[in-house]
């Protein structure tokens, strides 16, 4: 079986729009955990994950439709995020958004381990992986800090 350059490049592009999916969980989740805090502290996790999480998935979004439109792809549509259970209160949806961010990264340096992205040849897609991934990486110490402090 002949396995084109188009399948790759289809391929890795939905694979990427996994990590898109895991980084939609983490703002959803953030999102619900916002509406459990008093105003000062919901304050703070918006600049302090909630941002960094919303530049990660603009950057995402934006390095998946231009590497879709260079190479003439289908980018499918974003799942829709559903966030979890209230039941842990904001640490629960704080501790899943960490998570889902992480496995967003991971998703996303597996990619790049694979080399892929470089045989392809495609500069902007690797540089907004890059950038996605340095974004991502800032999220779990930016949690542990937050988690750390809420309530006091």
């Amino acid at each position: 079986m002949v396995y084109s350059t188009a399948q790759a490049q289809q391929e890795m592009l939905d694979e990427i729009a996994i990590a898109g999916d895991d980084v939609a969980v983490a703002l959803a989740d953030l999102m619900e955990a916002y509406e459990l805090l008093d105003d000062p502290t919901a304050d703070r996790l918006e600049g302090e994950l909630f941002k960094p999480l919303q530049l990660a998935s603009g950057r995402l979004k934006r390095t998946v439709s231009g590497f879709a439109e260079r190479h003439d792809l289908s980018a499918r549509p974003p799942a829709e995020a559903v966030p979890g259970s209230p039941h842990h209160g904001a640490r629960g949806f704080l501790d899943r958004a960490e998570v889902a961010a992480v496995k967003a990264d991971t998703r996303l340096a597996e990619l790049q381990d694979t080399l892929r992205p470089v045989e392809i040849g495609d500069g902007e897609l690797r540089d907004g992986l890059s950038e996605v991934r340095r974004l991502l990486g800032e999220v779990p110490g930016r949690a542990r800090v937050f988690l750390r402090t809420l309530g006091r």
